[in-house]
């Protein structure tokens, strides 16, 4: 067995309690540390703001891209900054350099309750800072002309702390190493020394003769000067050897009185013979008890034949049931036809709310360079019956008049392609005729329907087909074929990816369309390939996911089309469709 010191473990035991309490203090006094100087960073990056957000916001409103690039650089290059990113009012990136960090690892949160400022963090990766919008005031009116977003990172913060850090953590460590040598003495002096000797003593006890063993008091307690708990261990040792004589002498007389038993023990073996008899004469009245018992077991056969009976007439109420259950599965099937139906117009509707959504912008833009415009013509006018009017001032009003016809004319025309792709889907999606589709320019309505979608992350999908491939089929439900195979790739397959990638390759080879559909995202595993095609099977049933987007798609190619549909997938390589099917003429 292990010999474990008394002094050393109380030791171990004194130490490490104050091991743990000065790491607890020094991690403490550390974090002080690092969140002082991460809320002197916070002060400099608000000063930042009040500086540059002026000039960047007259960049961004007039499109001075460069002179936001400039001014990005020059905050970039400070030491404190390790990134900026500058976007315009429809959240596209005018610039940005340094560290980026992904949006959903960023913990977001307002400055204070009254400001449109938003502190962020990113634990991540080591980034924090915040975002402000940059407001342009003009006629009286403000808008909302972009945002911008200063990132630190907590290097910045180690290297301003790092002094700090290693003083806190050097004057542990002196302190510790003090007191270990201070207590290392003095329990080597009052504990082990003195314990060494007493067990030395004790070693020497003598088994024929334990009265000659005992301590001697004058020898022992000369080594003290004060009585302790060492004494009193003398004491209850010499006890100890004073009981052992005793119960020497006690076992003595033991021995004699188990040589009388060993004598009584004989008489009780003659009486344990005679007691062997009659045992044998109760087995045999045993036995024929279990003769009885069997005659019992007999008739519990007789039992279980008859339950089994009633078990065939249970089968019967079974086979009818199982009918009755025939019949609850048609039912069944055609409620499933109605759910189908009812998910084909869920997805129309979601359409129809973001491209609502997305409408919105280009016509609030539109409705703000109308103001705008409407001011224009305004002080022209004021200036002609003011008769203030000069060179200058009609060439700035050309100027801007002119600007803002050109972005009212974008963003009209912007609304005008959202709008007319959208209503083409809708149509096809609604009905079941067939007419002549040139399936570039009716892929890329779809696309453009599914663009408030696809605008919310940044995945791309490329498609390789030729200007002439045309095929005359239902347009609804290529429509509605695309838009679930594309959505089920955003929500399913490019779960926690940034950059997915959609490739689609069409090909017609005489009357037969071919067309390879291929992701890069997460993919499936056999068993989840297996059951791809099931109605109301998903990966997010928990989430929402209803399950029968890929059922839809498989019902739409085998009967619709009248084609054949296949999908292979390796976990972690993404997923790819191949659909084939004829031309209806």
């Amino acid at each position: 067995m292990k010999v474990t010191s008394i002094s050393r473990k109380l030791l171990t035991r004194v130490l490490s309690f104050y091991f743990i309490l000065t790491f607890s203090v020094t991690c403490i006094q550390i974090a002080a540390e690092y969140y002082n100087a991460k809320s002197h960073i916070n002060n400099e990056l608000l000063v930042l703001e009040k500086t540059f957000s002026g000039s960047l916001t007259r960049a961004v409103w007039e499109l001075n891209t460069q002179q936001a690039i400039d001014i990005a650089e020059g905050l970039v290059a400070i030491p404190m900054i390790k990134g900026i990113s500058i976007t315009d009012e429809s959240d596209q990136v005018v610039t940005q350099l340094g560290e980026v960090a992904s949006e959903e690892d960023f913990k977001v949160e307002p400055s204070d309750e009254n400001s449109d400022y938003l502190s962020i963090s990113s634990i991540s990766e080591g980034l924090f800072g915040h975002t402000f919008p940059l407001i342009f005031e003009f006629s009286g009116r403000t808008t909302r002309v972009g945002t911008v977003t200063l990132l630190s990172s907590n290097e910045v913060i180690f290297n301003r702390i790092e002094v700090g850090i290693y003083f806190l953590i050097g004057n542990a460590i002196l302190k510790t190493a003090f007191l270990i040598f201070l207590f290392s003495l003095a329990f080597e002096k009052l504990l082990t020394q003195p314990l060494s000797e007493l067990t030395e003593q004790i070693k020497q006890i003598d088994h024929d003769d334990p009265e000659s063993s005992k301590l001697h008091s004058a020898e022992f307690r000369s080594t003290f000067e004060e009585k302790n708990e060492l004494n009193f261990l003398e004491d209850a040792y010499n006890n100890l050897i004073d009981e052992l004589v005793e119960h020497k002498e006690q076992l003595a007389l033991a021995q004699n009185e188990i040589t009388a038993s060993n004598d009584k023990l004989d008489e009780h073996n003659l009486i344990l013979e005679q007691e062997v008899a009659r045992k044998t004469s109760s087995l045999s009245n045993t036995m024929l008890n279990m003769e009885i018992q069997q005659r019992e077991l007999l008739q519990q056969q007789s039992q279980l034949k008859e339950e089994n009976a009633r078990r065939e007439k249970t089968e019967l109420t079974l086979i009818e049931t199982n009918k009755e259950l025939k019949s609850s599965i048609l039912e069944l099937n055609k409620a499933k036809k109605r759910l189908l139906a009812s998910e084909k117009m869920a997805s129309l509707g979601n359409l129809s709310a973001e491209v609502s959504h997305e409408v919105n912008t280009p016509i609030g833009v539109g409705i703000t360079s109308t103001s705008y415009l409407s001011d224009l013509l305004h002080n022209l006018k004021k200036d002609i019956e003011e008769q203030k009017l000069t060179k200058r001032s009609i060439d700035d009003f050309v100027n801007n008049a002119q600007q803002s016809v050109e972005l009212l004319m974008n963003n009209l025309a912007r609304a005008s392609d959202l709008m007319t792709s959208y209503k083409q889907i809708a149509v096809d999606q609604i009905s079941d005729k067939m007419r002549q589709i040139n399936m570039t320019k009716y892929l890329d309505e779809i696309i453009q329907s599914l663009r408030p979608r696809l605008k919310k992350a940044n995945h791309s999908i490329t498609v390789n087909c030729a200007n002439d491939i045309e095929i005359y089929s239902h347009a609804g439900a290529i429509a509605q074929i695309f838009t679930n195979l594309i959505i089920n790739s955003i929500i399913h397959g490019f779960e926690n990816i940034q950059q997915g990638e959609i490739i689609i390759d069409i090909n017609m080879h005489e009357q037969t369309m071919k067309i390879n559909y291929q992701d890069n995202g997460v993919g499936l595993n056999e068993e989840q390939l297996n059951k791809l095609y099931e109605p109301f099977f998903t990966t997010k049933s928990t989430q929402g996911g209803s399950g029968l987007g890929t059922h839809i798609v498989h019902d739409l190619v085998t009967d619709t089309l009248n084609g054949k549909i296949e999908a292979t997938s390796v976990l972690g390589e993404g997923l790819s469709y191949y659909i084939e099917f004829e031309s209806m003429r």
